[in-house]
């Protein structure tokens, strides 16, 4: 039987920016059976490009610029340390991905097991070296990316990092099923001779079992607890019935797939007696 494959249940921005909301999604990845929670954490100030920070829009705060919207959705430490010791009494993994340095260096304070670089940040050269050089995993998405911005990222992980993978995804909300590409998981595989995992975004599940058909080791879904919520994340998410029917499918596919060695199975042998003369 094929390993099922490290399960990453993506709350992000999910939570937004309740606690309570967070538990709920934290809850139902446990109860699902996942492996790890994860979170982004951004320092607003420092990663809101300035052409949008001033920019205006409808929140369920009010209308507020760009800038005030992502503040009001961010989490700080104390909701951190909250999260930490929730998930330790599960117990689940957490971890986030980082959008910035002082983020690392604020995810840092924790025990996650491996530190994500989202697609957004892949050409950002120095965040891949240092988190590379925390001694953490790293994993990388690799959307919105050619492949020599990939290749110049992993020559950084291959010179610091203890451990990398990477992760196949296209990074529309959500992906049409046209444009995922799934071959590219065998094409990182063969070029890099890594781990490659499948961060998924489209609607519906197919997808993501087909790619662990292609080989991922990891696999990566947004989470939400109600597709209605506020907030562009939300209709591209899995709710947690959907959670659960991945796991099981993939645990299916997982069976299925087998190890490759041709004999005659056991429940062939009676068949075999039967049916064969000669």
């Amino acid at each position: 039987m094929v390993k099922i494959p490290y399960l990453i249940a993506e709350i992000g921005i999910n939570h937004n920016g309740d606690l309570q909301i967070a538990k709920k999604l934290i809850d139902a990845a446990f109860a699902c059976s996942w492996d790890c929670v994860k979170f982004q954490k951004r320092f607003p100030d420092i990663c809101v490009p300035e052409s949008i920070k001033y920019e205006k829009r409808d929140t369920p705060w009010g209308r507020l610029t760009y800038l005030e919207y992502r503040k009001k959705m961010e989490f700080g430490k104390e909701e951190y340390d909250y999260i930490n010791n929730y998930c330790k009494e599960k117990p689940i993994d957490w971890t986030a991905s980082v959008w910035d340095l002082e983020s690392l260096e604020f995810i840092m304070q924790y025990p996650v097991p491996f530190i994500k670089i989202p697609s957004a940040l892949i050409t950002d050269l120095t965040l891949v070296k240092e988190a590379a050089k925390t001694g953490k995993p790293v994993y990388l998405s690799t959307g919105m990316s050619t492949m020599d911005e990939v290749i110049q990222a992993v020559e950084i992980l291959e010179k610091y990092a203890k451990k990398y993978i990477l992760l196949h995804t296209n990074s529309s909300y959500p992906s049409p099923y046209n444009e995922i590409n799934l071959k590219i998981i065998r094409t990182l595989q063969g070029y890099f001779g890594c781990e490659v995992g499948y961060s998924g975004h489209e609607e519906g599940l197919e997808p993501t079992v087909a790619a662990v058909v292609y080989g991922a080791t990891v696999i990566e879904r947004h989470i939400t607890i109600d597709h209605n919520l506020w907030g562009s994340g939300h209709k591209a998410s899995l709710e947690p019935h959907a959670m659960f029917m991945l796991k099981n499918r993939i645990k299916d596919v997982c069976e299925a797939l087998g190890n490759g060695v041709k004999t005659v199975t056991k429940s062939e042998l009676e068949i075999k007696r039967r049916l064969r003369r000669i």
